[in-house]
């Protein structure tokens, strides 16, 4: 297994983990009622889901394009 192949699979792992993380956030108390209240997640929630898919992309991006 090839360096850049371990980078995309640790990318992509950590993307999901942040992706999963910003669901759970969003799930919580603070969350709903900002988002009834202001129609917009809290900034955590949504830090969580922008690097978890930018994350996710460049895993993704190192595995189908990164082959030697």
């Amino acid at each position: 297994m090839t360096t850049k192949r371990i980078i995309g699979l640790a990318l992509l792992a950590a993307g999901l983990v942040l992706l999963f993380l910003g669901y759970q956030s969003s799930q919580g108390m603070d969350d709903r009622v900002s988002e009834a209240l202001t129609g917009e997640y809290t900034d955590s929630t949504v830090w969580y889901w922008v690097l978890g898919a930018i994350s996710s992309a460049a895993g993704v991006a190192m595995l189908v394009l990164g082959r030697d």
